[in-house]
């Protein structure tokens, strides 16, 4: 898969990055922490496959498709735990949004 073909996909994976690593930060200074670990562990997975698949698009790899499918898997997975804290903490529901935009994106390569 050339890297100008997924050029949006890209973009919206460094964004979902970005807004999983600032979730994972202000996550850390809430006053209770321990209510916000399953939230800081997927903001910490979520950011990782994006960035790793935002390099295999970058390279080229065969394993786009699959590794889009376990991304957009954890992606969900992340926006569905930001969103239970989405009312209480502007950080959670602004990385709930790009989870759910870069899961449909990737399921679309996938």
């Amino acid at each position: 898969m050339a890297h100008d073909q997924h050029q949006e996909l890209i973009q919206i994976l460094h964004e979902c990055a970005a807004a999983c690593n600032h979730c994972f930060d202000a996550c850390l200074q809430e006053e209770d922490v321990k209510m916000m670990v399953q939230c800081i562990r997927l903001d910490r997975e979520c950011a990782d496959i994006c960035a790793f698949l935002e390099q295999a698009i970058s390279r080229n790899s065969p394993f786009v498709p699959e590794l889009a499918r376990v991304c957009a898997a954890i992606c969900d997975a992340c926006g569905d735990e930001c969103a239970k804290h989405a009312d209480h903490h502007d950080h959670c529901k602004q990385c709930a949004e790009a989870c759910r935009k870069c899961a449909e994106a990737c399921r679309n390569v996938a």
